[in-house]
């Protein structure tokens, strides 16, 4: 491939920097002189309503975004990841996070070879064993339905199922709940697994190597937890052979490496498989979804995987000038490379999607947290962007007065639904109504703000006038759609997969390896002898880590 197009060095950045130069747009004022500002700034990509019309935009500056993504390639490259090009070329792989949810007669090529025939394969294997959980054909060992699936993974094998999990829990089928083990701290595995009954207990070890330090470790304390509790109780006897067939019965994995799944005691034939052009943040679509397939059920997951697809098509047939995924993208590359904004927020306003934000932070830093470009000569601009967020209204009561009144610029994108997961009423009062006020209330103080003469008008003492003016002109983007559902939860994951794309190719960076993440776990390797008291070990640690590994040692108990 190519070497990547440098994005300050075209004629749309350096239009953009003058644009920026003499940028004065007041939202306030934009909004008044321009009736048809948000008719013109609205878009749709499936369900989603997308409202940019708050955000720090006019006419110029989205036509010189739009450019921008031409000049730099954005379709093309697009284009090549859709048809299965390696464009993953510090590892020289395939990106196919969209082959996922293509449809079962799409043909996408990886090396001449068709693998969406082997994705539907995998998912009618995963389908098959969540219709027998469902259904209580599948039981423990001592024939007991399964009531509770553990899934253990980390990183992507754990933010990915259990943030949809958490979104769909209304869809749940009743008697059977899902827990999620990630953390290496044994509390973790622990607090996971203390009140659980081990007959009605199946967990899922989500490793594609099955050498995941993280994962193995917390599957053996599973394994452990599940094997002493039963000869405890009599439900199995100590023996191997009582042993291997509990652990076959209550273990299954998402893994290709069959030979150490055996070794761990699982079935080959429980083990379902996915492929190395997907990357673990965008990989809850596949297999490591499996403990999301048995919750929802396998028709739930179509309906996931179809608002997947839904995006997909949007962002690989739009034109730029319409495509959401790629404004929005573009929208975060004028904050972060020209108004210097160092993080952006996202505010759901629906309790589910409590762990959203924590999903999107894994999907956009480590994807875009690179200070080199794909043929490894050095970035020319800053990239990546620190994404954090909690759900509306709580964040309102905690970190909106630093976006309100701070000093920073803190781009915001606000999500909410039409329809609530459960109609409540305080009195005659509709609850969610009164809850999506705050949403529609929060963009519009943050964009408009309040005056010094509005404060005074209210009668507000002069001595304090300043401390109650609220500035504005602070950026949002409104995301609505009719109703938290499986299909919108697949669509605002791949919205966000495509944003993160855009980004990265306009950096001109791979935002598909993730060589960061390995450095520590390197090390960590090294550094356990001396945390268990090898001498040696620990002399050729640095002096710092020398001295913390000393103090614990001497309070361990």
């Amino acid at each position: 491939m190519s070497s990547p197009i440098d994005a300050t060095q075209t004629a749309a950045w350096k239009q953009l920097l003058q644009l920026k130069e003499d940028f004065s747009l007041n939202l306030r004022e934009a909004f008044a002189e321009d009736p048809e500002r948000t008719n013109r700034f609205t878009f749709t990509a499936g369900d989603l309503f997308v409202d940019l019309s708050k955000n720090l935009i006019n006419d110029d500056v989205l036509a010189a975004l739009v450019a921008l993504g031409e000049e730099v390639g954005l379709e093309a490259r697009r284009d090549a990841m859709f048809a299965g090009e390696k464009i993953n070329v510090t590892e020289n792989r395939a990106v196919l996070h969209t082959a996922l949810r293509a449809p079962a007669d799409a043909v996408i090529e990886v090396d001449g070879h068709n693998v969406v025939p082997d994705v539907h394969e995998t998912l009618d294997r995963v389908f098959e064993f969540a219709d027998k959980v469902r259904s209580g054909e599948w039981t423990g060992v001592t024939g007991k339905r399964i009531e509770t699936v553990v899934n253990i993974g980390i990183g992507g094998s754990d933010l990915g199922p259990v943030m949809v999990y958490e979104s769909l829990k209304h869809y749940l089928q009743k008697g059977l709940t899902c827990r999620f083990i990630s953390n290496i701290d044994p509390t973790d595995a622990h607090e996971k697994t203390a009140d659980l009954n081990p007959e009605t207990t199946l967990f899922i070890v989500d490793s594609k190597t099955f050498t995941t330090l993280e994962t193995l470790t917390n599957a053996r304390l599973a394994r452990t937890w599940l094997l002493d509790n039963l000869v405890a109780s009599g439900a199995i006897e100590d023996e191997d052979a009582s042993r291997k067939e509990a652990i076959a019965k209550h273990f299954v994995a998402v893994s290709t490496a069959l030979d150490k799944v055996e070794e761990f005691g699982i079935d080959p034939q429980n083990a379902f498989g996915f492929w190395d052009w997907v990357g673990g943040r965008y990989s809850v679509d596949s297999a490591i979804g499996t403990a999301v397939v048995v919750a929802i059920g396998p028709e739930r997951f179509r309906e996931f995987l179809a608002g997947f697809r839904a995006v997909d098509e949007h962002f690989k047939n739009t034109p730029l000038a319409a495509n959401v995924p790629a404004l929005m993208g573009l929208l975060n590359i004028w904050y972060s490379n020209f108004f210097d904004a160092q993080s952006h927020v996202v505010l759901p306003y629906a309790q589910c999607l409590h762990r959203f934000p924590a999903y999107l932070q894994q999907l956009t830093m480590e994807s875009n947290g690179k200070s080199v470009r794909y043929d490894g000569s050095d970035v020319t601009t800053t990239t990546g962007e620190i994404f954090w967020g909690e759900p509306g209204t709580n964040g309102q009561h905690a970190f909106y007065q630093l976006i309100h009144q701070g000093t920073r610029l803190i781009p915001a994108d606000f999500i909410a639904f039409a329809n609530p997961a459960y109609v409540v009423k305080d009195g005659e009062a509709d609850v969610h109504e009164l809850f999506l006020s705050n949403f529609f209330a929060q963009t519009a103080a943050l964009a408009f703000g309040k005056t010094a003469d509005e404060v005074r008008a209210e009668g507000t003492p002069e001595n304090i006038v300043p401390a109650r003016v609220f500035p504005g002109n602070r950026p949002t983007t409104s995301i609505m759609a009719p109703r938290l559902s499986p299909s919108t939860v697949g669509q605002l994951i791949a919205l966000y997969e495509h944003i993160t794309f855009t980004e990265g190719t306009v950096w001109g960076i791979d935002s598909f390896d993730q060589w960061g993440v390995e450095l520590g776990k390197q090390l960590a390797k090294q550094v356990t002898p001396a945390v268990g008291g090898d001498e040696a070990a620990l002399a050729k640690q640095d002096q710092s880590t020398q001295s913390l590994v000393r103090y614990y040692r001497a309070m361990r108990r």
